[in-house]
């Protein structure tokens, strides 16, 4: 009878290192740093200007603020005589482009969030970034900063060709001229902002737009249908604060004798912004994707 042989040890294999040895480090060529703010704005900016709606609702935009602008002032020009004119604010003809235009930044400001829920790209951002606070507050610094240069730009453009085309109007002061460009477009800017994070709480494109075209439309067209005396005060109110007569309010053309005045339609935008982002920042911190 044979005495049973201990097992002869067996070499490692190839793909599995022998025991006792360390596997070699690896180093990755792409540099590891830590993501902040500037990297989520960097990417939001990407997706602003890279997709087709942008350039579509701010070209309309644009050609409706400067179009309806300067047809304004022309008609005015063309019917009305140099008495009519004097002590006219030509800068107020602008007004007519902005109230219709702002439907284009309202759309745009919904479609910064809520596409991104109606396509599922939400999900991708949100694991790129997954501070989710941090991806609102880049998407409402891109789309301020955008809506703030664009209306800027269209404003001082029908500012300049309204004053040189009512020659015979008065010229604005320095503070009309602030309020009527910088003044009016970050109103402008804050009602896209509200749209935005409106957007991110609905999380649908057509309701949010809806929603928001009635926020802009339905006081004022409440108020003109309230005939009754009973209900006067609540008529005069829905009259004042709608956002058309707000808006006027930066031309120095108020379409009431009271209500905001001076820079009070600019200090309730951002008020009711606020209070609106905190709700959306809530929300989307609770939620799921």
């Amino acid at each position: 009878m044979s005495t049973p042989q201990p097992p002869m040890p067996q070499a490692a294999p190839d793909w599995q290192a022998a025991a006792g040895s360390a596997y070699p480090s690896y180093t990755s060529p792409i540099p590891v740093v830590r993501t902040h703010l500037g990297h989520a704005i960097a990417s939001e900016w990407t997706k602003i200007r890279s997709v087709r709606s942008t350039m579509w609702t701010l070209g309309v935009f644009v050609l409706l603020v400067v179009g309806i602008g300067l047809l304004a002032a022309l008609v005015i020009s063309a019917n009305a005589t140099e008495s009519d004119l004097s002590g006219e604010n030509p800068l107020s003809y602008g007004f007519f482009g902005l109230l219709i235009g702002s439907m284009c930044i309202i759309t745009l400001g919904v479609l910064t969030t809520a596409s991104e829920y109606g396509t599922g790209m939400i999900r991708t951002t949100m694991t790129a970034c997954p501070s989710r606070g941090r991806v609102l507050t880049a998407k409402a610094i891109v789309f301020f900063s955008v809506a703030f240069v664009i209306t800027l730009v269209s404003a001082s453009l029908v500012a300049l060709a309204d004053v040189s085309i009512l020659d015979g109007a008065r010229q604005p002061s320095g503070g009309e001229w602030f309020k009527a460009t910088v003044g009016v477009s970050f109103y402008m800017a804050l009602l896209g902002l509200l749209s935005l994070v409106l957007g991110s709480i609905i999380r649908h494109s057509a309701g949010a737009i809806t929603i928001m075209i009635g926020v802009l439309l339905a006081p004022l067209v409440i108020a003109l249908f309230m005939f009754s005396s009973s209900l006067e005060k609540v008529r005069e109110a829905l009259f004042e604060y709608s956002i058309p007569n707000q808006l006027s309010v930066f031309y120095s053309t108020s379409l009431s004798e009271s209500g905001p005045s001076g820079w009070d339609p600019l200090w309730i935008a951002l008020g009711v912004t606020a209070v609106v982002f905190a709700c959306a920042f809530a929300l989307l911190e609770k939620r799921d994707v």
